[in-house]
């Protein structure tokens, strides 16, 4: 695989992660956190820093329109659920254990 087949096939599996997000609007980004340690809002930033790269300019807004499919204000309504407590204890706890190692 030379590098061009490389970089396309990099950017399938982004645009199907993407794909797969949208699909599953109901999985929340706490979620997401507790069980894989990045979310819809990680991704995004990870996008930014990938424009960026390339010497484009994307604010943070933009790169969470492009992953979210919308302004982060209208999925926010639309899909956001409060969390529970549960999700925000393992957040927490998380959270916790990663500065205990750092």
């Amino acid at each position: 695989m030379n590098q061009q087949q490389k970089t396309e096939a990099e950017a399938a599996a982004f645009r199907q992660l993407v794909k797969h997000f949208d699909e599953n609007k109901d999985v929340q980004n706490i979620d997401l956190m507790n069980l894989a340690d990045f979310c819809r809002n990680c991704l995004s930033k990870w996008y930014m820093a990938g424009v960026k790269e390339q010497g484009l300019e994307m604010d943070y807004d933009q790169a969470r329109e492009a992953i979210y499919g919308m302004p982060f204000s209208d999925w926010k309504a639309k899909y956001q659920q409060p969390a529970t407590e549960a999700q925000l204890a393992l957040f927490n706890q998380r959270e916790a254990a990663k500065k205990s190692t750092c």
